[in-house]
């Protein structure tokens, strides 16, 4: 298992379609990779960073800089994860930055040992049903042409995004359009506050699933006043960062639903006891995106085929988002997706793809 260098790899995607959510549209992504070059295996990780600090204060430039000066060090030779996630304990925060070298990890010394990520983790199924996520839209036709195209490729559940002048009216139009049965939920990327009560209570006769990350990631006591005001569900997102906030938020009656994203709470391992501390308390939960390349997508769908995962996730097919993924592509089958099988996460990097991607890669030797 002794690994000798990493390889930071920086590089561009273009979406196949702007993105737009309430902070901001999205047209293509700034991607970084970690690349570990061992004696036996090679292990790699994705950053979900955006490229500006709008989702969260974690952008990714900065989370470049983290792994450079203070997390790469912490790596030697014969590093684990677990070993790794308890020695970088004193870094306060950058849970982004912490996950791609955690999960880097991970991929080598799963592939080392011929094992995958998903039964590593306590996979229980070999496909996950797929959700989709839809951006925005500036008129109600131009919605509903969107929804359309993604029901007819077979999709389970559609999540539409939503902010102030943006919302009820949209969200009934789908409903209308396309029925009761339809899988249907709302995300506002923490748009409202909670004085906009009354006018989230007018989602609560649409049948939604749940309305995810209302208000703003730390307003707790705001979404469990809001939880106690509106019949819709209230799923938890930005607030959920590690295993202490959503026992927190659980307890305190912020959230009956929770998003786990392993990028956003410090990597896979945080993620696994997240997901084991809602099981317990009855707690649904299912696996948010971040415009994953392959990379990242196939250590979600690993994820996802966790027990507790009982919610379509957004593990969208990788033509959700690009003409040509850096993997393999992942592609929707009777509304779900496989989850890799082979060891760590089951998916390699294409070379002459991510090499036409590539904007640089440096060298930093392990010792």
């Amino acid at each position: 298992m002794t690994l000798r260098a990493a390889e930071i790899v920086r590089a561009r995607i273009d979406l196949v379609a702007p993105f737009r959510t309430s902070f901001g549209t999205e047209t293509a992504r700034s991607l970084l990779y970690l690349r570990l070059i061992g004696d036996d295996a090679e292990g790699w990780g994705e950053c979900v960073a955006m490229a500006a600090p709008v989702y969260s204060s974690e952008y990714v430039d900065g989370c470049e800089d983290v792994i450079r000066r203070f997390l790469l060090p912490e790596v030697g030779p014969d590093t684990t994860a677990e070993e790794f996630v308890a020695s970088v304990s004193p870094v306060r925060g950058h849970p982004m930055a912490k996950a791609v070298v955690e999960a880097a990890l991970l991929d080598h010394q799963l592939r080392a040992r011929g094992v995958s990520l998903a039964g590593h983790l306590g996979a229980v199924r070999d496909r996950v049903p797929s959700g989709v996520s839809v951006g925005i839209h500036d008129s109600v036709p131009e919605l509903l042409r969107t929804v359309e195209g993604y029901l007819r490729a077979g999709y389970l559940r559609i999540k539409l995004k939503i902010e102030p002048g943006s919302d009820i009216g949209q969200v009934r139009a789908v409903r209308r359009e396309f029925g009761d049965a339809l899988l249907l939920q709302v995300d506002a990327n923490a748009a409202y506050r909670i004085d906009d009560a009354a006018h989230l209570a007018q989602l609560d006769d649409l049948g939604l699933l749940l309305i995810e990350q209302p208000l703003p990631e730390d307003d707790l006591a705001g979404h469990a006043a809001l939880a106690r005001r509106i019949a819709t569900p209230v799923c938890l997102d930005e607030s959920i960062t590690s295993l202490e906030s959503a026992r927190g938020a659980i307890e305190l009656g912020a959230c009956s639903v929770v998003n786990i994203k392993p990028g956003r709470v410090g990597g896979y391992l945080a993620a696994r006891a997240i997901h084991d501390l809602c099981l317990e308390r009855g707690v649904p939960v299912w696996c948010g995106g971040m415009l994953e390349t392959g990379i990242g997508r196939a250590a979600n769908l690993a994820l996802a085929a966790l027990p507790g995962f009982t919610l379509p996730g957004d593990t969208s097919a990788s033509d959700r988002y690009f003409l040509r993924d850096v993997t393999a592509p992942f592609v929707l089958e009777d509304g779900h997706l496989a989850v890799p099988s082979g060891a760590g996460i089951g998916r390699e990097p294409d070379p002459e793809v991510l090499s036409a991607m590539t904007v640089r890669r440096d060298t930093v030797p392990i010792a």
